[in-house]
Formats: C-alpha cells, sequence, structure tokens
C-alpha cells in the first residue's frame, strides 16, 4: 500500500515553485524525507545566531514570523510567511548562523525538507538555484509595515510557466571595469572610483589579471577608521584572491556565488579564472537592477509602499512585464495568475493605507469583521491592463443600534480605497459597481437578501447584476464571509431551478460575432464606429456560457474563465473538446486585447478589423467557432426557448 503521507506532501508540493521544477520522480524522492512538524503559538522554530539545521522549511498550514532581533529595539518584523512559502534556507545557502529568528505567529504544520540533496538540485538546474537565491535574498531586508496574507506567486503555476517566473538570462556586462595597477595609492584609486562614479576597483597585473578588488566597504573599514593612510598603495587594502566567473553565467550562478562567497561583487574575466585577463564586473546592485520587474519583487515593493504614487509606478512596471510575457508568447494561464496577485497586493495595500489615514482622522475601524471583494474580470483573476472597477464590502451582522455607524465606516473606507484605485490608473466603474456605492457595501445577512431576490426575482436586470456578482471573489478581510455567500448561493439555486434557465437565456442573447459572409460584426454608430468590440462580441460570450454552465455543475471555487471550461471539461466528458476549445478561443482573446491595450495605450476594448493581418483575422474568427456551438448547448440543455 502507498505511503499516503508522502503522496499528500507530494500533492502540496508540485504546484509551488520551486517544487514546478523538478520532475516526478525527483520531487517524490523529497517527499518521501520531508519531516512534518507541529508548532504551537508562539514556539520558536530557530533563533537569530543559532547554528544552521539540516533543513530548511515551508508552511503547510499557519503562519510564521521572521523577525530580526536587534539589542535595544526590540524585535522586527522581516517577513510573513503564509501557506506555501519556503523560510529558512539559511543553511542550503551559506553555512553561517541563522539571521533571523523564527516564531510561529499561530498553530503551524511545517514540512521540514532536508538540505542534504539541494546541492546537487541546484547545480543540475539553475532555476531552481535562482528561485531560492531571490527567496534568500529577500528573506534579511526590514520590512516597513507588518502586511496580510497574500496568495503563494504561483499556486496554480505547472512547469512550462515557472521557467518565466524564474527566468535564467546571461549577466550583462555593459559596464567596463575599472582597473589599477597594486602600486597605485589609495587616494588615487579613491579619486578613479569617484570620477568613475563605481562601488569597486579591480587590481591588475601587467597582463591585466586580476590579483585584488577593492570596494567602498574597504574604503569604510580600513582607511576612514584610520587603519591605513591615503599614501599607502591600494595593495594595503585589496582583498585577495578575487573571485572571479565567465560572463556568460545566468542570474542564478551568479547569485549563488556571491552568496557563497559573502561577496557583493564578482570580477568576470575571459576564461572565467584569475589567470585571464578583466573583461568585467557584476554587483549585487546589477542583479536587483536586472531583477527589477520580477513578480515577486513587485509584490513585495507594492506591499512596503507608503504612497499612491509608489503603487501607481509599480503597477505600470507590471504593465512593462506584461508586454515582456506577451512577446515572449508566455502562456495566458501563467499571465492572468501573475497580473492577478499583482491587483490583488495593489487592493490589499490600497485597503491598508486607507484604514491608517481614517485611524489618523479619529476613524478606527469598528471591532466588525468585513471582507472586501473583487468583481468582473478581476474577480475571475483576468484583468491583465488597467480597466474599470468592480468590487463590493461585506460586513458581520451587527446590531440595528450599531448598524448606521459601521455601515458609515466601511463607506468612508471603500471610498478611501476607490479614490487610490483611480489615482493608479483603475477608472471607476460607469455602473458604479464599486464598494463605495451604498448598494454594494452591506452587512452579510444584507448580501444573502440580495442574491436570494435576484434568484427567486430574475427580471432582466436582476440576471445582468448576477453577471457580475456572482463572479466575486474575497481579496481582503475575513474570507469566511465570502464563501458564506458562495454556501448561500447554492442552496437558493437548489430550490429556484428556473432561476438558471433565465441565466441560460442571458448568455445565449448574444450572437456570434461575425456576419453571414464571416465579416466582423462592427459598432455602426458612435465613437466606435466600424470597431470591433472584442469584449461585448467575443469574450462576454464565452464567460457567460461558462458561468452558467460552472454554477450548473455547483463548482463555487472557480471563477476564471478558461479554468471553468477546463474543469467543465473533466465533468462532461460528452462535451470535452468543445470545453477546450472554448477555453482555448478565450486565452487567445485575451491576449489579442492584452496587446491591442498595450498597442494603444487603452483597455483594448475595441479594434479595427483592418489593422489585423490575414493570420490575426484568421485566428480571432477561429476563436469564434466554440461560441456557436455553445449557445445551441445550453439553449438546448436550459430549454431557453420556452422562456419569455
Amino acid at each position: 500500500m502507498q505511503n499516503t503521507i508522502p503522496k499528500r506532501i507530494f500533492d502540496f508540493l508540485k504546484d509551488l515553485p520551486p517544487f514546478t521544477l523538478l520532475g516526478k520522480e525527483r520531487l517524490m524522492d523529497i517527499s518521501e524525507q520531508v519531516v512534518v512538524q507541529y508548532k504551537k503559538r508562539g514556539e520558536t522554530i530557530f533563533r537569530q545566531g543559532d547554528e544552521p539545521e539540516a533543513y530548511f522549511y515551508i508552511v503547510h498550514e499557519g503562519a510564521v514570523h521572521l523577525l530580526n532581533q536587534r539589542e535595544g529595539e526590540g524585535d522586527v518584523l522581516v517577513d510573513e510567511c503564509d501557506e506555501g512559502d519556503l523560510f529558512g534556507i539559511r543553511p542550503l545557502l551559506a553555512e553561517e548562523p541563522y539571521a533571523l529568528t523564527a516564531v510561529a505567529k499561530e498553530e503551524c504544520l511545517l514540512y521540514a525538507i532536508p538540505t542534504a540533496n539541494f546541492p546537487q538540485i541546484m547545480e543540475e538546474n539553475p532555476k531552481v538555484a535562482l528561485y531560492l537565491a531571490s527567496t534568500f535574498a529577500v528573506e534579511a531586508r526590514p520590512k516597513a509595515l507588518p502586511v496580510h496574507k497574500n496568495y503563494s506567486l504561483s499556486g496554480e503555476i505547472g512547469n512550462q510557466e515557472a521557467e518565466s517566473l524564474v527566468e535564467v538570462q546571461s549577466i550583462e556586462r555593459s559596464k567596463q571595469p575599472i582597473t589599477c595597477s597594486a602600486e597605485t595609492s589609495i587616494k588615487e584609486a579613491a579619486l578613479i572610483m569617484s570620477e568613475k562614479e563605481v562601488g569597486s576597483i579591480i587590481i591588475v597585473d601587467g597582463k591585466q589579471q586580476p590579483i585584488g578588488i577593492v570596494t567602498d566597504k574597504d574604503f569604510r573599514m580600513k582607511v576612514v577608521t584610520g587603519r591605513f593612510a591615503l599614501e599607502e598603495s591600494i595593495r594595503q587594502i585589496m582583498s585577495s584572491p578575487v573571485i572571479t566567473a565567465r560572463s556568460d553565467l545566468s542570474m542564478a550562478d551568479v547569485q549563488i556565488k556571491m552568496i557563497r562567497h559573502k561577496i557583493n561583487h564578482l570580477c568576470l574575466t575571459e576564461n572565467g579564472e584569475d589567470n585571464s585577463a578583466v573583461i568585467g564586473v557584476i554587483s549585487e546592485h546589477d542583479l536587483m537592477v536586472m531583477q527589477g520587474n520580477n513578480p515577486a519583487i513587485l509584490i513585495r515593493e507594492m506591499k512596503r509602499s507608503t504612497e499612491v504614487r509608489e503603487m501607481k509606478r509599480i503597477r505600470i512596471r507590471a504593465e512593462e512585464l506584461l508586454e515582456k510575457y506577451l512577446d515572449q508568447e508566455v502562456s495566458i494561464s501563467y499571465i492572468t495568475n501573475i497580473m492577478s496577485e499583482i491587483n490583488d497586493a495593489l487592493i490589499v495595500r490600497a485597503i491598508e493605507l486607507s484604514m491608517k489615514e481614517l485611524e489618523t482622522k479619529g476613524k478606527t475601524k469598528p471591532q466588525v469583521d468585513f471582507c472586501w471583494m473583487a468583481l468582473g474580470s478581476e474577480g475571475r483573476r483576468e484583468q491583465l491592463l488597467r480597466t474599470d472597477q468592480d468590487s463590493a464590502l461585506v460586513f458581520s451582522d451587527v446590531p440595528s443600534s450599531d448598524y448606521e455607524a459601521v455601515k458609515a465606516y466601511f463607506l468612508d473606507l471603500a471610498s478611501q480605497v476607490t479614490d487610490k484605485l483611480n489615482e493608479c490608473g483603475f477608472d471607476y466603474c460607469p455602473a458604479d459597481m464599486m464598494a463605495s456605492n451604498p448598494q454594494w457595501c452591506l452587512s452579510l445577512q444584507e448580501w444573502k437578501a440580495q442574491f436570494s431576490k435576484w434568484i427567486h426575482s430574475p427580471t432582466p436586470k436582476a440576471v445582468l447584476h448576477s453577471t457580475i456578482f456572482f463572479d466575486f471573489r474575497p481579496v481582503f478581510g475575513n474570507f469566511s464571509l465570502a464563501e458564506s455567500l458562495t454556501e448561500h448561493i447554492f442552496s437558493d439555486l437548489d430550490q429556484q431551478s428556473l432561476f438558471m434557465t433565465y441565466l441560460a437565456k442571458n448568455a445565449v442573447g448574444k450572437p456570434p460575432p461575425l456576419t453571414f459572409f464571416r465579416n466582423f460584426v462592427v459598432e455602426k454608430s458612435g465613437e466606435h464606429k466600424d470597431e470591433f468590440d472584442i469584449k461585448a462580441r467575443a469574450m462576454m460570450p464565452l464567460t457567460d456560457a461558462a458561468r452558467v454552465l460552472i454554477l450548473h455543475a455547483r463548482q463555487g471555487k472557480i471563477n476564471n474563465t478558461f479554468r471553468r471550461f477546463e474543469e467543465l471539461a473533466d465533468l462532461d466528458p460528452n462535451n470535452k473538446e468543445l470545453f477546450e476549445q472554448a477555453a482555448d478561443a478565450y486565452e487567445i482573446l485575451m491576449r489579442y486585447r492584452a496587446l491591442q491595450g498595450l498597442k494603444n495605450k487603452d483597455t483594448g476594448r475595441y479594434l479595427k478589423p483592418s489593422d489585423l493581418s490575414k493570420m490575426e483575422r484568421l485566428n480571432l474568427r477561429n476563436s469564434f467557432k466554440p461560441i456557436g456551438e455553445l449557445q445551441t448547448l445550453i439553449a438546448t440543455r436550459f430549454q431557453v426557448m420556452y422562456v419569455r
């Protein structure tokens, strides 16, 4: 009988980086060696200054705080590790005591992963090395403010997509190395570094081979302290021998080498050894610049931002990352996951900052749980570009005597949040489907009553609202409030089958986007005359079809449109091919819309068919094919012809 514990560990690790980059057999070997540890709230896992253990850790359940314990300053929170987060990897990358203390913030189940086999794994797979090095590098940075839970960056990323997350690229050596001889005076070397605005200088022999290196740190530690005079030769303060490398190394190799040798500068030579000429130098700062648009770094910066303008700049950088991914033809499923994580981090930070601002004005948050919910494309994890906002807020039920004050606070909060998001480039919803609208900022019981009204009295307006609000997804706060709503909706759907028929009728109400002669159906008048509305005419029919079918299947936790089709393909083998085609079609449409939006610096909703190449028109036409077949399937299954 197969041991179920390693299998459960395997199933947990296989969707998390860097384990996504490992083969099935290798990952199963690791899973069989994992030690499961239980930690009570407040229990110390390891202490700052302790000798490293033979494990690093991943949080299976609970949360762990990483603290920098500074004498006279108390404990400084450096990071909060939630489910799926790695920590304590210092024993793997640097044979020295722990730099931080790890404490269980709440009851935890940890997977302790032996480090013994990982050096070989890192050597065989530089992508694994880069991911671990990046995690190690950010662990030691102080956190400006405690953060709330964010989803694992790659909870749904497969092997192919994960390659983009831990992208391996050759280092750039655009900077010419600044060198001097060993007899150059300290003063002269300092002047050269100042003039060239560099943080290091390589000391070379007559053949331009490196014999030493001096950095800013050497000047601070050895010269400014008075240990050496400015007139002495640079030889006196240089570090030797020089750690060297080839110029074609990946960033992973460079980071690992710096960590292991405890250096911040690496000398590049012709053959990678110190017996060949210097051709470049790379610093830790250079690596950070190269990785500036790494999604993990963008999210960490977002979580630490203190002003809206910082958040806006980070979101603009995220758009640059989006463009890069699209150019490299990275899968849309991966891109949507990454961009949703960034958008979620932006929303969370906007809420946190707004709550602090209200507190400074004397408006303290009432002792009432609430949950901020994303709706529409963000609720479906499909908002690649900065389009308009769709949101709602649910708060716990309170006594009637407290209701007005509680709702007033949350409306005030929502107003501040939507204003911040607008400043970051997300337009206000034209239909005011936002949490700042009193209609969409309600107690749990009010929301349940609202959904019940829509389900039991399915007027055209109620069905329209359902297409927006049924795609809600919790982003911040007490997620159990959103889960309670989901349970309530399915309970009501079980009692009122007619609503699904009306929802199905709405899903088949938009005709396929091609004319009889296979031309694009374009707008006949208005601002977008002769343009094709890719959202309303192609994407929404697929979105609506996926929603009604997944609700009918009672699968409430899958919001994303192409993932809904993938799930439907498993649930309904008879229509597997159609659902798979629909999933592919939706990904194609999302890609085209994103490319169009980046090109025109807008939402990408409207495009001119005349501007498309023949191949683009063909691809789009092919993506329209499943729409008609889906609508026929839905019309038959739900008997919509009998509903007026």
